[in-house]
């Protein structure tokens, strides 16, 4: 049964939402604050880098199903389902800000109709459906949490292809209500109550993180007893209690969520006396990978960086995005800098510098003029199909620091290139 939905932001999250949310038949109003940026998605362009994000909401207009305002009010009224998709911001203390979500909540509360249903899409701690649900104040109103299990790059694909749906409610009639807005994915229903529901959402994050955290420390042991951290993860993946996914390391985990949410689950923790030195020691560990990654670097210029010209490729915390949020990349970077380091740096997404002290380039080649070390922190693939050859004629000498496993290490080799990745010992591969 198609619904008539307003989505509340167009961030990642709610961009993807509302788009994918009009593919699926439903009449979908996204509202914004930011008016810039409502007019262009009226015109469907799009301002993020999403894999197939702008033909959906081009089809979503064309189709008068998909439509932008900035009139919240207007915009909620009448409406079956609000999804409220705004940001939640680490705050100073490690837990997540929920201004946003109330000041959201405060504007639509007496614009709803009777019989609505609120749907938290936000990642909140626990507890948050029914903060709103105070803040709206309304009997006639239900709360439902549904968080979202969206990564950059490949978000449009989670959504309509998901592994679970997860609704969170006390009110059985709402929960069925938002799961049958989902009935066309065809994927299993998890109906559990509100603060079940957010914290699945974090603990998903978090035990995700804190797995990446766990392969990385392998890989700088294999580095030290001579292993190659490639064949023991496929090892390790082939045991189906373990799995393949997330076992691979590299420069240290970022983006938009993970620090975010480990944080945020710590502090909840924390505030509920109950002690996580397992989550802690997994975002101290992640914090040790950015200074092994400099350290990496510097062993190649004779142990300090002070003075050199570094080159970098790769900006965004992971290929298929234009997001430097909490970017390893720029982690590593910002160390590189305050060591005394220059860097030309080149990303496919990213046109002007983040940070003083990085030279962005317009390609690849520009970056490693000049440089003593290149150093690869994010995993585009078109960083494979380069000609080495040029690239080594640039560098001061043929040193790659490979932070993604990513090059073919035995063609770089013959070519006369030392290339050092992580958890691989010399001679790998």
């Amino acid at each position: 049964m198609a619904n008539l939905i307003t989505v509340v932001g167009t961030g990642y999250v709610g961009l993807t939402t509302g788009a994918c949310l009009a593919h699926l038949g439903h009449e979908v109003r996204c509202v914004d604050i930011d008016a810039d940026k409502v007019a262009r998605l009226e015109k469907g362009e799009i301002p993020i880098f999403e894999a197939g994000l702008a033909e959906l909401v081009r089809e979503g207009l064309e189709a008068d199903r998909l439509s932008f305002t900035t009139d919240t009010v207007t915009a909620v009224q009448g409406a079956d389902l609000v999804f409220l998709c705004v940001p939640t911001p680490q705050g100073g203390d490690g837990a997540a800000d929920l201004s946003f979500v109330r000041t959201a909540a405060v504007t639509i509360g007496p614009h709803l109709a009777s019989g609505a249903i609120v749907v938290n899409k936000s990642t909140v701690p626990v507890g948050s459906a029914q903060i709103v649900a105070e803040v709206i104040g309304r009997g006639d109103v239900s709360v439902v949490s549904n968080p979202e299990f969206l990564r950059e790059g490949t978000a449009v694909s989670d959504f309509l292809k998901p592994d679970r749906v997860v609704v969170g409610c006390d009110d059985q009639a709402a929960a069925v209500r938002l799961a049958e807005a989902y009935e066309d994915l065809g994927a299993p229903v998890l109906v559990t109550d509100a603060a079940s529901a957010e914290m699945i959402k974090y603990a998903s994050n978090a035990f995700l993180a804190t797995k990446v955290s766990y392969v990385n420390a392998i890989a700088a042991l294999c580095e030290a007893v001579g292993a190659d951290v490639t064949d023991v993860t496929l090892g390790m993946g082939y045991d189906k209690r373990i799995g393949s996914q997330f076992l691979r390391p590299g420069p240290g985990w970022g983006g938009s969520c993970f620090p975010k949410d480990s944080q945020a689950l710590v502090k909840i923790a924390d505030d509920n006396g109950v002690a996580f030195p397992l989550l802690e020691s997994a975002i101290a560990t992640n914090e040790a990978q950015f200074d092994r990654m400099v350290a990496k670097i510097a062993d190649h210029v004779g142990g300090s960086v002070d003075g050199r010209t570094i080159a970098v490729w790769g900006l965004t915390f992971k290929a298929l995005t234009d997001d430097l949020r909490d970017s390893p990349a720029i982690a590593i970077i910002e160390r590189l800098v305050a060591a005394g380091a220059t860097v030309q740096a080149y990303d496919p997404t990213v046109t002007e510098s983040p940070l003083a002290g990085i030279d962005v380039t317009a390609d690849p080649y520009a970056a490693c003029d000049g440089a003593a070390v290149l150093a690869l922190l994010t995993e585009w693939d078109e960083f494979r199909w380069l000609d080495f050859d040029r690239v080594g004629g640039l560098l001061e000498r043929r040193v790659v620091v490979d932070g993604r496993n990513l090059l073919d290490v035995s063609a770089l080799r013959r070519k006369g290139f030392v290339v050092d990745g992580i958890g691989r010992p010399h001679g790998a591969r």
